[in-house]
């Protein structure tokens, strides 16, 4: 299974500003914008600020506003201004894929999976809302990959089922991946490393979703899996978390896991290039790239 790089980025290069999903906070907008043009020429229009109820405008215009972008030459990378809801209900009218990659996670995990089940790699990795908040270490790190400089490999901290596997990374929000069952959107999971990550989901949510990927018989040879943070998951009062939880599920797949990665919700949210093949070494709970975003 390989998936296709999109073109490497440089200083200046421009880049578009899309809101496929929902409606968002404009000063944390603004924030990671300011932080995106000291690197690349972001570029949006006004219509990324639209509202139609839980939505960042009607589906026929986030739809059209992407499918100009990513058939726009003069555009490098294309960054998702928030997550929230709405990207899955694009599918259907947009042709995704190309050379240009796809920048976001949460709510983008559905343009993700549909950009690999295309056979192209995009990049899990901070939406604007959050980038601006992000540590220096993940801005630079975002731009390394963007760029096809080397980057560190990502440490957990703690072993699952321990092992080593091998795979091209695939997934992202839970939540979102297990929505795609059953469409032509969700990729083949055999031979990945799988990620997870999910926000305000409380424990029997997550069992639930991992039992239905099981069940339809989607996790059917995943090599490994990883787990990134689950953030706002636990249960009042509970005397279990939703590590545990998740934790239990992994070891009934049986296959390679780490847990405890800084990507997703939280306050870290480190990028990572989905379709690129990977090392998880879960004994040492490190994932090490294998190949990088970009060409």
């Amino acid at each position: 299974m390989t998936f296709a790089p999109p073109r490497a980025l440089r200083p200046n290069d421009a880049v578009a500003v899309v809101a496929p999903s929902g409606p968002f906070d404009r000063p944390s907008f603004e924030k990671g914008l300011a932080l995106l043009a000291t690197r690349y020429r972001p570029i949006f229009t006004e219509r990324i600020f639209a509202t139609h109820r839980y939505l960042a405008g009607r589906d026929e215009d986030r739809a059209r506003e992407l499918q100009e972008v990513l058939d726009n030459d003069a555009v490098c990378a294309i960054f998702m201004a928030r997550g929230g809801y709405g990207s899955m209900r694009l599918l259907p009218a947009v042709r995704l894929g190309g050379s240009r990659a796809l920048v976001g996670f949460s709510d983008t995990t559905a343009l993700h999976l549909a950009t690999q089940a295309r056979g192209w790699r995009s990049l899990h990795a901070p939406v604007l809302t959050q980038l601006g908040k992000q540590r220096p270490d993940v801005v630079t790190r975002l731009f390394n990959l963007l760029e096809g400089r080397s980057v560190a490999p990502l440490a957990g901290t703690r072993t699952v089922v321990p092992g080593v596997a091998e795979g091209p990374l695939l997934g992202g929000n839970l939540s979102v991946l297990t929505r795609l069952l059953g469409t032509p959107y969700l990729p083949s999971l055999r031979g990945c490393v799988l990620l997870v990550e999910d926000v305000g989901e409380r424990p029997y949510r997550l069992d639930r979703m991992w039992t239905h990927l099981e069940l339809a018989g989607a996790l059917e040879g995943v090599a490994g899996v990883v787990f990134g943070e689950l953030t706002g998951c636990e249960e009042k009062d509970a005397t279990y978390t939703p590590d545990e939880v998740l934790d239990e599920c992994a070891q009934r797949l049986g296959v390679p896991c780490a847990a405890g990665f800084p990507i997703g919700h939280g306050d870290v949210n480190f990028p990572v290039p989905l379709g690129a093949r990977v090392c998880l070494d879960a004994d040492r709970q490190a994932l090490t790239l294998l190949e990088g975003l970009v060409t």
